[in-house]
């Protein structure tokens, strides 16, 4: 039997772990940090410290030298998780690969279905992506991501429902266009919420309501995944249109356990540069078919979508070079 990647990693002569100093607190906000806000972050975040360790180390098996995000294209993997009361356990309930090219500030994200039907790298069996948080935790889950997309990923930010809500709260609210009036219940997030169709600001409970509702949607975990990706869009751009430095303390202060990544504070300050553009989010689609199997229902993806998202990011992260004619890969500009 072929042997898996974690078995191969383990085998292979353990690299030393490097202790990382991380700030609790989510990049999409402070990636878009600039001038005198940096001294006031770091005067509240650097005595907030977490651990977000790989097994693997600082460095991803596919990299063949370590990268540095200010001047090199990097990537990371933003996992929400099905968790509360600072629980970062569990299943994931949304999973989106995103990559930072510094040469032109433009960042790709992709939104990985959380039915798609992969190989769970070191468990040797195909099941739902979704299934690899709980079986491995963030190891697994890296792994088994870098085995589909056959890219690195570099840095994690995982967080909860309740950072995610604090962060949305915080920021004022995210804006948002509900394609559709829908219901959602939840008895132990935030009881029932009721969104109705057209453009509107929406508050932590809701918008966590609105990346998670998919029943309603006609397109099912797609429907789900669009928007996903529309809210920490929306995050962005509430970040980078901040009146006052100072709410960026209540943020940090609350967070507490309900987020972690292995990003240093010198790393996301050093991406302050995208802030610039906001206007270059290229959202990237991996195309599938619905299948049950044994009475199951998965989401199985074609080979030649997985190909095409695959080559798009090497390629954004100067992997290999770019090809002259436009891949068909299905690309919405945001």
């Amino acid at each position: 039997m072929t042997q898996s990647r974690t078995e191969y990693q383990r085998s292979k002569k353990k690299k030393p772990k490097k202790k990382l100093k991380i700030t609790l607190y989510t990049l999409l906000v402070l990636l878009l940090l600039v001038g005198g806000g940096v001294a006031y972050v770091a005067s509240k975040i650097l005595g907030v410290t977490s651990s977000a360790e790989l097994d693997r180390g600082a460095m991803s098996d596919l990299r063949e030298n370590t990268v540095n995000p200010s001047k090199d294209p990097i990537s990371i993997l933003f996992l929400g998780l099905d968790s509360r009361d600072e629980d970062l356990s569990g299943r994931t309930d949304a999973m989106i690969f995103a990559t930072f090219n510094p040469e032109d500030s433009s960042i790709k994200m992709l939104n990985i279905p959380r039915d798609s039907r992969v190989e769970i790298v070191g468990r040797d069996r195909l099941d739902k992506i979704n299934h690899a948080h709980a079986f491995g935790g963030v190891d697994m889950t890296v792994d088994t991501v870098e085995n589909l997309l056959q890219v690195p990923v570099d840095y994690i930010v995982s967080l909860n429902f309740i950072a995610f809500m604090e962060i949305v709260d915080e920021l004022g609210g995210v804006n948002v266009n509900v394609p559709f009036t829908f219901t959602e219940k939840d008895n132990a997030t935030y009881g029932t919420i009721t969104l109705h169709e057209g453009e509107q600001t929406l508050n932590g409970q809701e918008a966590l309501a609105y990346v998670r509702m998919r029943k309603s949607d006609p397109m099912g975990d797609l429907g789900r995944g669009e928007r996903q990706k529309e809210v920490i869009e929306s995050i962005i751009r509430q970040s980078a249109s901040f009146s006052s430095i100072t709410r960026f303390g209540p943020i940090m202060d609350s967070l507490g356990n309900n987020l972690k990544t292995n990003l240093s504070f010198g790393n996301i300050v050093s991406m302050h540069t995208y802030a610039s553009s906001l206007g270059n989010i290229e959202s990237l689609t991996l195309e599938g078919d619905n299948r049950i199997i044994e009475g199951i229902y998965y989401y199985e993806l074609r080979d030649e979508s997985v190909q095409e998202i695959s080559r798009t990011f090497k390629e954004h992260l100067n992997m290999i070079e770019k090809v002259d004619q436009d891949i068909n890969t299905e690309v919405n500009e945001s």
